[in-house]
Formats: C-alpha cells, sequence, structure tokens
C-alpha cells in the first residue's frame, strides 16, 4: 500500500517543485549564508582588534606564534598556529571557492558567455585599475609588491551589507555583485598562483600533478567516497606545500576536480520512488537503490559545497580574520601614513569604484555585455563601490607580498579603512539609487 501524502498549504514559489524554483534554491541558500557569515565575519574582526589593542595585546602576538608539529615517520611537520590557519583551513574554504567557480562553469551563470560578460568585465576593470593605482602610488622595491593586494573582493561582506539593504537593492544586481565577486576569485587565485610563488621544488609538483590525475580519474569513473577523496585531497595538500607553491592552490585544484553535474536527472530519481511507493515489501535492497538514485541525482559540488559553506562562512574565514586582522592601532599610522597603507586603501575605494564601473560601461557601449533586467547604472556603481571591501583575501595576499611585519601591518590597516569607507559609499549610492528609482516610479505611474 503506498504512503499517504501529508496535506499542506500552497508552497511558495521557492519551495516549490518547479524547474526554476530548483535552479534557485541553491543561490538563495549561498546568499543567506554569505550575509549572515558576513556578520560572524565583522565580530571577529572586531574581536581581534580589541584583543590586539588592549592591555593583553602580547598574548595575541604569543597565541598565534604556539608552535604545531606533526611528525609521520620521517615526514616532519612545523608550523606556528596563524600559518596553520592560513596554510590548510584556508585551502578548505578555497576548496568551497573552486567548488563554486566550477559550478558556476557547468550549470550557473559563467556557462552563458552573454550572461557573464559584464560582470567578466567588471571584474577584469576590477582587477586592473586597483593594481595600476597601488603602483602609481607605492612605486617599486618591497612596498611594489603589495599590488595584488586590492585587486581582491570580499564575498561575504559585500553580500552581507547588501543583505541588510534587503529589496532597495533588486535581485539582478546582487547577482551581479555575486558573479563579479566568483570572477574576481578566479583572478586572485591566479596571482597567488603565478606571483607569490618561489623557490618551487619540480619533484614535489611533479608528485601534485600525479594526485591530481588521479583524483580526475577517479571522479571520471563516478568515485565520489569521501574517505578516499579526502586522503587523496590532504596527500595533494602535502605535496603541493611541499613544492613551494602556497598549499591553498590544492584547495582550488581539488575543488575544480569535483564534479559539478549530476550522475542522473532529478525526475529519473522521482520516478524511481515513485515505483518504490507503490511496492508493498520494501526491503533493505530497494531502499539502498532509492537511496543511491537520490544521492545520483545531485552533484558532488552542491552536496560538498551544502555541507561546507557553513563551516567555511561561520568557522573558517572568522578563525582567519581572528588570526589576521589584529593589527596594532597607533596615532602616528594614520597621521603619518605610509605610502603602502595609502596605496592599499585608495586603490581598493577609488581604483575598484572607477575600475567596474568604467569598464562596464565599455562593455554595454560595445555591445559585449547588458545590464541585467531591473538593474540601473546607479546600482552597478554601488556594487562597484561594495567591491572595495577586499578583506578576506586582501589580508591573505598581504601576508604573501610582504615580508617585514612593518609593511604587512601597514596594508592591512588600509585594507580595514578601505573595507569600512567601502561599506559607506556603497550602501550611500545602492540607498540613493533606490529613493531615485521610486520616484521615477512613482511619477511614471
Amino acid at each position: 500500500m503506498a504512503a499517504p501524502r501529508l496535506a499542506s498549504a500552497r508552497p511558495s514559489f521557492l519551495d516549490s517543485d518547479r524547474v526554476l524554483a530548483r535552479a534557485a534554491q541553491p543561490l538563495v541558500r549561498f546568499l543567506q549564508i554569505e550575509a549572515a557569515g558576513g556578520l560572524v565575519l565583522v565580530l571577529a574582526t572586531v574581536a581581534a582588534l580589541v584583543w590586539a589593542n588592549s592591555p593583553w595585546g602580547d598574548s595575541y602576538s604569543s597565541f598565534w606564534a604556539t608552535a604545531v608539529r606533526v611528525d609521520v615517520g620521517s615526514y616532519h611537520f612545523e608550523e606556528d598556529l596563524a600559518h596553520l590557519v592560513n596554510d590548510l583551513l584556508m585551502a578548505l574554504f578555497f576548496f568551497v571557492v573552486g567548488m563554486e567557480i566550477k559550478r558556476e562553469l557547468v550549470v550557473g551563470e559563467l556557462r552563458d558567455r552573454k550572461a557573464v560578460a559584464l560582470p567578466a568585465f567588471a571584474a577584469l576593470g576590477g582587477m586592473i585599475v586597483p593594481a595600476v593605482v597601488y603602483t602609481a602610488i607605492v612605486g617599486g622595491g618591497d612596498g611594489g609588491r603589495g599590488w595584488g593586494v586590492p585587486m581582491a573582493t570580499d564575498i561575504a561582506f559585500a553580500l552581507g551589507i547588501v543583505a541588510l539593504l534587503g529589496r532597495r537593492v533588486p535581485s539582478s544586481a546582487k547577482l551581479l555583485l555575486l558573479t563579479l565577486a566568483i570572477v574576481d576569485d578566479i583572478g586572485a587565485i591566479a596571482v597567488i598562483a603565478v606571483f607569490y610563488t618561489s623557490g618551487v621544488d619540480l619533484r614535489m609538483l611533479a608528485v601534485a600533478v600525479a594526485v591530481g590525475v588521479v583524483v580526475a580519474v577517479l571522479h571520471r569513473n563516478d568515485v565520489t567516497y569521501g574517505p578516499i577523496v579526502g586522503a587523496l585531497g590532504l596527500l595533494l595538500w602535502i605535496a603541493v606545500y611541499e613544492s613551494g607553491v602556497h598549499p591553498t592552490i590544492a584547495g582550488v585544484v581539488m575543488g575544480l576536480l569535483t564534479p559539478a553535474a549530476a550522475h542522473q536527472t532529478e525526475l529519473e530519481a522521482e520516478e524511481i520512488v515513485d515505483m518504490l511507493e507503490n511496492r508493498g515489501d520494501l526491503g533493505a535492497a530497494d531502499v539502498r537503490v532509492t537511496a543511491g538514485a537520490i544521492r545520483g541525482s545531485v552533484s558532488a559540488c552542491d552536496r560538498l559545497i551544502d555541507a561546507l559553506h557553513p563551516w567555511t562562512s561561520f568557522v573558517i574565514v572568522p578563525v582567519f580574520a581572528l588570526a589576521n586582522a589584529g593589527i596594532v592601532l597607533s596615532g602616528d599610522t594614520l597621521a603619518s601614513p605610509s605610502t603602502v597603507l595609502v596605496g592599499v586603501a585608495v586603490a581598493l575605494v577609488v581604483g575598484k569604484l572607477v575600475g567596474v564601473t568604467a569598464f562596464s560601461w565599455i562593455a554595454v557601449r560595445m555591445g559585449f555585455g547588458r545590464l541585467p533586467e531591473g538593474t540601473r547604472w546607479g546600482h552597478l556603481v554601488g556594487v562597484a563601490a561594495l567591491a572595495g571591501i577586499g578583506f578576506t583575501v586582501s589580508l591573505f595576499i598581504a601576508g604573501l607580498a610582504f615580508d617585514a611585519p612593518r609593511l604587512e601591518g601597514d596594508a592591512k590597516v588600509g585594507i580595514l579603512l578601505a573595507a569600512v569607507v567601502a561599506a559607506v559609499a556603497g550602501v550611500a549610492i545602492l540607498f540613493l539609487t533606490d529613493r531615485r528609482t521610486a520616484r521615477d516610479g512613482h511619477s511614471g505611474g
């Protein structure tokens, strides 16, 4: 006898079983997690600043300098706690970023060339112009290595602010910001891999490539068993770490290798469930078949992002902020700012705004892209301002770019100042655009 179906109220569009609703649900969950994660990130940053500038500030440095040592046979690993966070935990963050990029390329916004043209041009401008502005202000020398710092955009912070504005920002503009930030992540990953890697051990790099090939072959044959893939991921991380390439690239590689397409369509899984509901002698084998069918209708990317994204947003990234945002602030630093501090702040606030806006205008003018429906130029300029919140990845690149603690500290102060100014500017522009849109709509009515 078939199990009775429960009567319920008519579901909302997003809760319904429509094709468009099912496609939108992962994006909605993503935006909700990013928005809430942005608030947790703010709290972690404030906590780090308070701790580092409190009477117990010395304990901040000593805590993150705690040595962590692991010996397995003849293999010896030793790093301090801060580097463990930046190298290992952030590899998981970049693993999720890699999967998000893969999903967008295969089944998401980055699959449609016309839809991705505008945010791709915008992201390109948001990387090139800030790097040029920074170099123009700082010049060469040790400080010149920080040109990659202002190229990044923090998805969590930016989307968190947009979420606070609610319906004042159209969903098309939110999607534009999300796509821009994802393309921006691709650029930041390339910069880290190419320009902030030195002393490469080719033998270990060859081992890393071999492990990557094994993972690709397993995925090609639908082998996604967690313990096996996890062990290979750890082996890849060790090989990349020992090669001299920054180990977070291992996370990106594992993410890009993760299958983003389901093994079977969701409709096939539903048909199997319906067939089993009509059988009275449901056994363990039938349950396993049903569970496998349902699991196979969801891609490995979707399953892993759904499982790991809350951990990266609410644990890993806030811990990273706690370990890296503890900057000792002094009046002298702000009264007589260094060129690195000024370069980072101006490049993020002004360079991002000008770069994203100008390249978007060029893309539309040349016919390569078009503004999404419901998005006005004011919304795009507001998004461009919010793109100046580099924070997480900017802090990460600052740690790679500078060997001198003073330069790294100045860069981090510039990142924090830029985040505040960019957030205020973005909110103001989006708020004014919403008021103007409402006024124009009322006048038109």
